[in-house]
């Protein structure tokens, strides 16, 4: 009978990093939420004190507000616009297909502290490039969109739609060129036009793909400090309309010195991150999908 150790022992060095740099910094943020506000130095045990004391804490459940509504806004800009730019990229002169991809991935391959400064260009005061370019030039007013608390989460919501529009319209057009032909050409025998071929055939069969996607964004977004921070100097901005938890946590740690309590904020956000995940993953099962297949490979 062949041992099965030689696969553990090459497992091996793959656990011993996750543990180092994964489960023991976890523990020990564990082990910081339950004790006093302190980082170095002795520390004493405070039980769930951190946690009873984010009930309290409005500005916390403002920033939770805020970043479930950031999150959302996110997926609902970036994923409608790269599956629309896939479709437009299928239809892009072959030749040119490959320097328009690899344009794509630049914004994303950018690391997001330069992004951000460059977002800066754009978007900051009156003199920004989008104001001197779309505004000013037809008589408008220009548009304080890191300022004004009624914009600054559009304004967020575009950095990242520059982000990761490029990279998430590749991911989709992937998924569309991995959907065969005989499924369209199965919507077409029974009379579907293009709109119900989209709904009912495309849609259902990127359904893993866009849930893969949404959870990417929606871990991006959600874990969002570079943009944030130097967009709106390290707080949440006018009346903290831009106020998202990991700039809270960070601010409450390294600012005002809690860090039992930032330790505390960090996993009592862990439970509703995994929970949209889970309720995005699961959404990339489509019995849809599986009629379509089966009713395309009933065709002679």
């Amino acid at each position: 009978m062949p041992s099965r150790r030689p696969p553990y022992l090459l497992l091996a060095p793959f656990f011993t990093v996750l543990a180092l740099f994964w489960l023991v910094p976890l523990a020990r943020g564990l082990m910081t939420s339950l004790h006093a506000d302190t980082l170095f130095g002795e520390a004493t045990f405070a039980g769930l004190a951190n946690y009873r004391a984010l009930l309290g804490d409005t500005r916390f459940w403002h920033a939770l507000r805020n970043t479930v509504l950031y999150c959302a806004m996110v997926l609902a800009a970036v994923l409608p616009v790269s599956l629309l730019f896939a479709h437009l990229l299928r239809r892009v002169w072959p030749p040119l297909r490959g320097p328009i991809q690899f344009s794509l991935l630049l914004p994303g391959l950018t690391p997001p502290l330069v992004l951000a400064l460059l977002y800066l260009f754009v978007f900051h005061g009156p003199r920004g490039l989008l104001n001197e370019t779309f505004l000013h030039p037809f008589g408008l007013p220009g548009l304080d969109w890191i300022g004004d608390p009624r914009l600054i989460k559009f304004s967020l919501v575009l950095l990242m739609l520059w982000r990761w529009t490029g990279f998430m319209t590749l991911i989709f057009l992937s998924g569309l060129e991995g959907v065969p032909r005989a499924y369209h050409d199965a919507a077409r025998i029974e009379g579907a036009s293009a709109w119900q071929r989209l709904r009912q055939v495309t849609l259902p069969v990127l359904r893993p793909v866009t849930a893969f996607a949404a959870a990417f964004l929606l871990i991006d977004a959600f874990v969002l400090f570079e943009g944030a921070y130097v967009l709106l100097g390290g707080s949440g901005g006018t009346l903290d309309a831009g106020l998202l938890l990991v700039n809270y946590g960070y601010f409450t740690a390294f600012t005002l010195g809690n860090f039992g309590t930032a330790a505390a904020m960090s996993f009592t956000s862990i439970p509703l991150l995994l929970m949209a995940l889970f309720a995005i993953l699961s959404t990339g099962r489509s019995p849809r999908a599986r009629k379509t297949m089966d009713a395309a490979e009933a065709l002679p």
